[in-house]
């Protein structure tokens, strides 16, 4: 028998590796599924808080935090044990949030304050209560920390926040009902998605002017339930992925020509959507139907479906080793 090297040896003795995860948080349900990427199955079912959302890493894993909407908290959790470590201050009705670059500053949409709450996830304070619009969700920073975004659902605007003095410095208007924004990798462009407008804009970053506007349109559906929600971006930023609400469908957008390519059929009620780890893989959570699509990126179609909890809402991806 040939014998074994070190590292190989302590590889045997390891076991297998864990495969990496998909997080989705359930809305009735109050719990988080977490999906084996390599098994596409929910291996794991987690009691949180009520009414989770929002979801989101620390920028090195060791934490999970999670909007716990109807306990108006910010949840901490060890996702190893998945146990609470600990709430944070959020301000009330806590729904979408972002974290800073710096891996310590939280920015907390505060839907029934219309304010954006931010926390230092350090000391556990909260550091600054900034006015926004009536019924803020959606939350962005810049890839460089500079500027924080909070979408206000009624008054229909993106704000803009100097994230060194913690003060807005722009408000733009965007379609009824704004939902996510995201920044662009190289923090050049800002998207908006409107849910009841139906459409994303495209901000130039360094002007807060309109860019571009992208609508959409599907045969046989009616453009009321054509509804832009979550999105994410593809590897190489060359295509974005759109969640459009009740319409049951993923729109493909080419981020260069800012034309709709293709839709993707997807579970009810499109909600938000998590990539894997090289970004072939794509699991949107869809809301109606309790379930998460699996969307092979390349072929542009759905594989699987697994099924989650009630309402699933927000996702997140984890890796594992």
């Amino acid at each position: 028998m040939k014998h074994l090297s070190a590292l190989a040896l302590a590889a045997a003795l390891a076991g297998p590796l864990a495969a990496d995860e998909i997080w989705v948080t359930n809305e009735r349900d109050d719990t988080i599924s977490v999906i084996d990427i390599e098994t596409l199955e929910v291996v794991r079912t987690i009691q949180v808080g009520e009414r989770p959302r929002g979801i989101t890493f620390s920028h090195d894993y060791k934490v999970v935090y999670i909007c716990a909407s109807d306990s108006d908290a910010v949840q901490v959790m060890d996702p190893a044990s998945g146990e609470i470590l600990h709430d944070l201050p959020s301000g009330e009705d806590p729904e979408q949030f972002v974290l800073h670059p710096d891996n310590r500053h939280l920015y907390i949409a505060n839907e029934d304050d219309a304010i954006t709450t931010v926390v230092d996830t350090e000391t556990r304070r909260v550091i600054a209560q900034i006015d926004v619009g009536i019924e803020p969700e959606g939350m962005a920073v810049s890839p460089d920390g500079t500027i924080a975004i909070t979408t206000s659902e009624t008054t229909n605007m993106a704000h803009w926040i100097d994230t060194a003095t913690q003060k807005l410095f722009a408000n733009t208007l965007v379609d009824s009902r704004p939902r996510h924004a995201e920044f662009t990798e190289d923090g050049t462009e800002l998207w908006v998605s409107s849910e009841i407008g139906g459409t994303v804009t495209v901000f130039d970053v360094a002007t807060q002017t309109e860019k571009a506007k992208i609508a959409f349109e599907i045969d046989g559906m009616h453009p009321d339930r054509i509804q832009p929600v979550g999105f994410e971006f593809a590897a190489g930023e060359n295509h974005a992925f759109v969640a459009l609400g009740p319409s049951n469908h993923l729109a493909v957008v080419n981020m260069k020509t800012y034309e709709v390519e293709d839709y993707i059929l997807v579970g009810r009620r499109v909600w938000h959507m998590a990539f894997n780890a090289d970004k072939s893989l794509l699991f949107t959570t869809n809301g109606i139907s309790g379930d998460v699509t699996v969307v092979d990126v390349a072929k542009r179609r759905g594989i699987k479906t697994i099924e989650v909890g009630r309402f699933p809402w927000g996702a997140a991806f984890r890796p594992t080793n």
